[in-house]
């Protein structure tokens, strides 16, 4: 059976100039045994409507219980169905909105205005990355989208279209584009070894200045990969509507729940994909706030803390003596973690950090020369390390004003060499977190062994993490992937 197909309602819908791909009646897929029991189809979802419980509804429902990549999916259905819905979408959007037609015009004059999207291309001439955009956010065949000034331009709605209603210029436009779409998407197969199994993108940013992993460990990946049977491709931000072409995905990336890393990670879970970093432990282990709620709740020992609140701020160093270590939810790198040593300061720093965030994280200040790190992957620890504090500098990342930045040593040991009360309470905080790949900070101090926090995304450096490991690190983490992605075909 073809790996791709396009469901339509009335098979006349399907003209003559579109793509010659398999086309089938939406109601032999629903009930057919050869569908139902088929694997690894793509399925283009053209029937006449999406309305809740409609054929075209069930449609994508039933393809993706039968592990199917289907545009449109059903969230993508519901998202659409309502603006209170998908306005929450919308707003990074409305700023690109802005900044393509805010730009005067001579003699024009327009409140409003209607753009056609098909896969993510538009007929229009300068619209074409704002209509990519809106694919990328919302993965609708076919798409109207309309816009509205008030004061600025802003999307006013977002309704999908069907074959049936084209008009014979917007037959020509889905004509272009989904030839152009399943070229690129679906039958540009990359080179493979005859001996790979799967497809991993590792999403990651050149230009990011700390990376959790460096160009050297990124081709270590690559090479384990390939040993593995996994074919590992690098991708960028700007590849996330290929994202259903892969397997899994591996971020590489700094991630963020305001950052397009967790728009990746969610949409990769909706594709179907393996997911590491997935967005439950983003959203958890980003979030300095709730790991500590979350550390206390399950008595894992941390250094004394605090939620701070405008309304609790001044009771404060009644219960934390000074300094105290202020930290914004979710800074990452040493970033937006300050030490205060007395009220005045506190008051000062308190202030600033509450105009992004309406709770921040007080700790006593523990000094410590070195933190350690526990890297676990699926709830076993694979290497341990030593972060030394930068020269000078109680943080091991010194960020300067002028956005230089200096770091302190490291070392690295086996994780039979580690203390196993070090091992053991990392293992304990991340298994509260899932079964993904974290990286737990800790200290060693006369209280005990506390915790820091839990990171989802810990770095894993060439000649840094691996000097003990070596290649077998990145080894390891390729054949967890490959575990994962074995289970999940055999559930199928």
């Amino acid at each position: 059976m073809a790996d791709h197909i396009v469901l339509v309602e009335n098979p006349a819908d399907w003209r003559a100039e579109y793509p010659a791909i398999p086309v089938i009646a939406a109601k032999d897929y629903l009930a057919l045994p050869a569908y139902s029991s088929a694997r690894s189809l793509r399925v283009l979802n053209l029937c006449r409507s999406y309305r809740y419980l409609s054929v075209g509804y069930y449609c994508s429902l039933l393809a993706e219980a039968r592990g199917h990549r289907v545009i449109p999916s059903v969230r993508t259905i519901n998202d659409l169905s309502k603006k209170s819905i998908y306005s929450l979408d919308i707003e990074d959007l409305d700023e690109r909105v802005q900044k393509t037609l805010g730009k005067p015009t001579p003699g024009f004059t327009a409140t409003a205005m209607e753009l056609d999207v098909f896969f993510g291309r538009t007929p229009v001439a300068g619209l074409q990355e704002l209509a990519r955009q809106l694919f990328e956010t919302f993965r609708s065949p076919m798409m109207k989208v309309e816009f509205r000034l008030h004061g600025k331009w802003r999307i006013a709605a977002i309704r999908p279209l069907h074959l049936n209603t084209l008009t014979a210029d917007q037959q020509a436009a889905f004509a272009e584009a989904v030839h152009t779409y399943l070229s690129r998407r679906w039958r540009q197969a990359r080179p493979r070894d005859s001996d790979t199994r799967y497809d991993l993108a590792i999403l990651h940013n050149p230009s990011e200045v700390l990376p959790p992993s460096n160009a050297r460990a990124l081709q270590h990946f690559i090479r384990a990969g390939k040993a593995c049977g996994v074919n590992v491709e690098l991708i960028e931000k700007k590849d996330y509507g290929r994202l259903a072409e892969f397997d899994a995905l591996f971020i590489r990336e700094t991630t963020g729940i305001d950052h397009y890393t967790y728009q990746f990670a969610k949409k990769a879970e909706a594709e179907g994909l393996v997911v590491i970093d997935d967005p439950d432990s983003i959203l958890k282990c980003t979030n300095k706030v709730y790991l500590a709620e979350l550390l206390r709740a399950k008595r894992v020992r941390t250094p004394q803390t605090e939620i701070v609140r405008r309304d609790n701020l001044e009771r404060l160093d009644e219960k934390i003596a000074y300094p105290i270590v202020l930290k914004i939810p979710d800074g990452s790198f040493s970033r937006g973690v300050v030490k205060v040593k007395d009220r005045a300061e506190l008051m000062e720093t308190a202030a600033r950090l509450f105009k992004s965030s309406d709770l921040i994280l007080a700790q006593e200040f523990l000094y410590t020369p070195f933190d350690w790190r526990i890297g676990i992957m699926n709830k076993v620890p694979i290497f341990a390390a030593q972060y030394f504090m930068s020269k000078k500098h109680w943080q091991i990342v010194d960020h300067k004003g002028d956005g230089r930045f200096s770091e302190g040593g490291f070392k690295t040991f086996a994780i039979g060499d580690a203390p196993q009360e070090v091992v053991k309470t990392a293992l304990k905080a991340a298994n509260l977190i899932g079964s993904g790949l974290y990286g737990v900070d800790l200290k060693a101090t006369d209280k005990g062994v506390v915790v820091i926090e839990v990171n989802d995304n810990p770095n894993l450096d060439a000649g840094v993490e691996d000097v003990v490991l070596k290649g077998q690190l990145y080894t390891t983490i390729i054949e967890d992937f490959v575990w994962r992605l074995d289970r999940k075909r055999n559930r199928r």
